[in-house]
């Protein structure tokens, strides 16, 4: 067991199975990864869909979509753990790649780009841009870690203390406390699809500020206070 997939949901009946079932197609064997779905109380059957496909099914019981990841990784048995969304695409070259990256021992995360599933002009411009500030950002050695598409090793993230309960940005916060412990590489050929969906819903523009206040904040010292996780579908 080499790496340890975690993934949040709620009330993704619709998708999780086709999401799931992509998985057969890593390069990575199956023998050498575990999938573990993390689910924030679903009334639907993502639970039950999961639970044949994926090798744990869980509940979650701590605070935030970054609370949820924090308990699949207390149950995760491999070094190295990756996270992604259940509304995402991964390339079938993403575990191999990721494992890849870890054999140089002072790595302690390994993050990409992310891209749109839909073809409309907004999403895709937006994206662009987003990419285009993140790829500056990891040259500046400030690394976002997303949920969508990253990974750490396993020991080092529980040192940091793992995702804390923010409202925004919670992966600019991990990955300011995980680069104090080692190097974290930004590699743009982990490029994953995710759904627009959450955007589309909230607004782009309303969002984006959002996210921006969230990680300038982070990053001045002074993150946003924690919340509740207000859970939604879309």
């Amino acid at each position: 067991m080499r790496v340890s997939v975690i993934v949040p949901t709620y009330e993704e009946a619709a998708r999780i199975d086709g999401f799931l079932r992509q998985f057969a197609d890593q390069t990575l064997p199956r023998d050498a990864f575990e999938l573990i779905v993390v689910d924030g109380g679903s009334s639907d059957r993502t639970r039950e869909i999961a639970a044949g496909l994926a090798d744990q099914v869980i509940v979650q019981t701590s605070r935030g979509i970054g609370g949820a990841r924090n308990d699949g990784v207390a149950v995760a048995r491999a070094p190295i753990v990756a996270t992604t969304d259940a509304d995402c695409i991964v390339p079938p070259d993403w575990l191999e790649r990721i494992v890849g990256h870890f054999g140089a021992p002072d790595v302690v995360a390994v993050c990409g780009p992310d891209g749109p599933l839909e073809r409309g002009w907004k999403p895709r411009l937006v994206f662009f841009v987003v990419r285009s500030l993140i790829r500056l950002a990891a040259l500046a050695g400030i690394f976002g870690t997303g949920g969508t598409n990253s990974a750490f090793r396993k020991a080092t993230f529980l040192e940091v203390g793992g995702y804390r309960p923010l409202p925004h940005s919670d992966d600019v916060d991990l990955g300011v406390r995980l680069a104090t412990k080692g190097k974290i590489v930004y590699d743009p050929a982990l490029y994953v699809r995710l759904s627009v969906r959450r955007l589309e819903k909230q607004g782009y523009m309303r969002t984006l500020l959002l996210w921006l206040r969230g990680d300038l904040k982070v990053l001045t010292g002074r993150p946003l206070e924690e919340i509740e996780y207000a859970r939604q579908k879309y």
